[in-house]
């Protein structure tokens, strides 16, 4: 069960040296987190543990970048992602994200890869930031949870095909 933990306006960072790594089930239950996810985070390792990763889920993240993340990874491809996360403390944490699916030695998927960089703050700033923000704009502004979801992956998708050929483009081009 994921705590209560409230967002605050404080920025945690780590270093560009650090890789946080973490292992999820097909449920996206942590089946491994690395020192540095614990560090950053705020949680122990052993409080990680079994979690949903939406433990470390910010509020200020679309919804539609999850379901974007989350089909691709699905369909066994690898994505890449801006991501604001929320500490223990109710800090938040940006990283750059490449998740990936992970197969055993039969190639059935058996769960998700992630290791996650320090972002390239100007990138974030006036860039993902204020996209973000849009995209939650959007997503507030339909009358169900449901509707504010497909208007904004939508919204996504359009800026996607406005800016670039495809997602992973986009993405290396900022």
């Amino acid at each position: 069960m994921k705590p209560h933990v409230r967002p605050t306006s404080e920025e945690l960072v780590f270093q560009p040296d650090e890789i946080i790594v973490s292992k999820t089930d097909l449920k996206g239950r942590i089946t491994y987190a690395n020192r540095v996810f614990a560090k950053v985070s705020g949680y122990s390792q052993a409080e990680l543990m079994n979690q949903p990763h939406s433990i470390i889920r910010h509020p200020d993240m679309p919804r539609c970048v999850f379901k974007l993340l989350w089909d691709r990874i699905e369909d066994g491809h690898e994505v890449f992602a801006f991501v604001k996360n929320m500490a223990k403390s109710g800090a938040f944490y940006w990283v750059f994200a490449h998740v990936t699916p992970s197969y055993d030695a039969a190639g059935t998927m058996v769960g998700y890869h992630s290791n996650r960089r320090v972002p390239d703050r100007r990138i974030v700033r006036e860039v993902i930031e204020p996209l973000y923000g849009d995209l939650l704009r959007i997503e507030a502004s339909e009358k169900s949870a449901k509707d504010g979801l497909v208007a904004s992956y939508a919204a996504l998708n359009t800026i996607v095909k406005s800016k670039a050929a495809s997602y992973d483009e986009l993405i290396f081009s900022l």
